[in-house]
C-alpha cells in the first residue's frame, strides 16, 4: 500500500511537471541591429540573445538581424512600432529626424570622457526616463543600455586639431555630432555604417565617425584611412536596447527582469571588450608602421568640447523634449562636476 502511494505521488507530480511545461509560453522575437554582421558590436549584440536563450532554458529566443536586413538602418523605429519587427539594438542618435531630443540624449558631443559617466546618468540620472518617454510615443518600450565606447576618429588626412577639420567631408549620423562638426567648418555627410568603408576608399568622404579604434582597425578603415585620431573624445553613442511596447507588456515579469539584466551584462561585456581589444590594436597599429595616430592636445579638445556645448543650448530650443534632455543632462553634469 505504501509503495502503491508513492507511486501514486511520484506519478502526480510527474503530472504536474508536465502540465507546467505544457503551458510555459515560448516567446519568439526578430531584431535588428545598426550594425552590419561580422562587425564586433554586432557579435556581442548576438551574445547577449544567446545569453537571454540560455537563461530562459530556450523560452525566449531573438533572432538578431543584421543592418537592412529588414529596413533601412534608420527605419527601425517606424518597424517596431508598427510591429514588422519586435525590437531593436540601435544607437538612438539615428531618430534625432523625428525629435532632436533623441539626437541631444544619444550623443552630446563632448560630454563623456569615459562610458561609466554615460551609463550612470541613463540609469541613474534621469536618462532612462527620458528615453522611455521618446520612445513611448513612438510605440517602444527602453529595455536598456549599451555602448561601445569612445570613438576613435578615422581620417585620410593628418588631423591636429580643430582648425583641420574645415572643409573636411566626413560621415557623420545626423543630429549634434554633425552639427558641430559643421560648427567646426566641415561637411558631415550621412551615411549609414554599412557604407563607410567604401566611401572612404573612393575618397566620397575623407574621414568619418564610425566605432572605437579596434572595430575601425578590424574592419581595415585605418588601412585606407591611415590617420586615425586617438584617445576618443568626441563621441560615446548611447546604443538603445528596445522593443514593441504592447509586445514588451505582455510578457511575463520574470522575463522581462530577466531581459533587463542580460542587457545590463551585454553592456559590461561589450564594453571591457572593446576597451581591451582598443589597447591591443593601437600597439600593434603603431608596431606596424603604416598608421599615424594623432592625439589631440588638450587645449584642441577643449575647443571641440566648446563647440559641442554650444550646440546642445541649440538643440534644447527645437522641441520640448529636447529641453528637458538639456536641462536634465546638464543637472547631471553639473552635480558630478563633468561640466567644463
Amino acid at each position: 500500500m505504501k509503495n502503491q502511494l508513492v507511486r501514486a505521488g511520484v506519478a502526480a507530480v510527474a503530472i504536474l511537471a508536465m502540465a507546467g511545461f505544457a503551458n510555459a509560453q515560448d516567446y519568439s522575437f526578430r531584431f535588428q541591429s545598426s550594425d552590419p554582421a561580422g562587425n564586433p558590436n554586432f557579435e556581442y549584440q548576438k551574445g547577449w540573445t544567446d545569453l537571454v536563450k540560455e537563461r530562459s532554458n530556450g523560452q525566449v529566443q531573438i533572432e538578431l538581424l543584421p543592418v537592412g536586413s529588414v529596413v533601412e538602418y534608420n527605419e527601425t523605429l517606424d518597424a517596431v512600432a508598427a510591429g514588422i519587427l519586435d525590437g531593436q539594438i540601435c544607437d538612438s542618435s539615428y531618430w534625432a529626424g523625428k525629435d532632436p531630443a533623441f539626437g541631444l540624449i544619444a550623443n552630446p558631443v563632448g560630454a563623456w570622457s569615459d562610458p561609466a559617466q554615460m551609463i550612470d546618468f541613463v540609469e541613474n540620472g534621469g536618462g532612462k526616463e527620458i528615453m522611455q518617454e521618446l520612445l513611448g510615443s513612438y510605440g517602444l518600450h527602453f529595455i536598456g543600455v549599451s555602448t561601445p565606447g569612445l570613438e576613435a576618429f578615422v581620417s585620410r588626412v593628418p588631423l591636429d586639431g580643430v582648425d583641420d577639420l574645415k572643409g573636411l567631408k566626413m560621415r557623420s549620423p545626423e543630429g549634434p555630432i554633425a552639427n558641430v562638426f559643421a560648427a567646426a567648418g566641415a561637411s558631415p555627410v550621412n551615411l549609414p555604417s554599412a557604407e563607410v568603408y567604401t566611401s572612404l576608399d573612393k575618397g566620397v568622404v575623407d574621414a568619418a565617425d564610425y566605432s572605437v579604434f579596434s572595430v575601425n582597425q578590424q574592419q581595415g578603415l585605418n588601412d585606407i584611412a591611415p590617420n586615425p585620431v586617438y584617445p576618443g573624445f568626441h563621441s560615446l553613442p548611447l546604443v538603445e536596447v528596445s522593443m514593441n511596447q504592447a509586445k514588451w507588456d505582455a510578457l511575463p515579469d520574470d522575463i522581462k527582469t530577466m531581459l533587463e539584466e542580460t542587457v545590463k551584462e551585454f553592456q559590461k561585456t561589450q564594453i571591457e571588450g572593446n576597451k581591451a581589444a582598443d589597447l591591443k590594436a593601437v600597439e600593434e597599429a603603431k608596431a606596424g608602421g603604416k598608421i599615424t595616430i594623432h592625439d589631440w592636445s588638450e587645449e584642441e579638445r577643449a575647443k571641440f568640447r566648446k563647440l559641442g556645448q554650444a550646440e546642445w543650448q541649440t538643440i534644447a530650443q527645437q522641441s520640448p523634449m529636447a529641453q528637458k534632455v538639456y536641462d536634465t543632462l546638464t543637472a547631471y553634469l553639473t552635480e558630478k562636476n563633468l561640466l567644463q
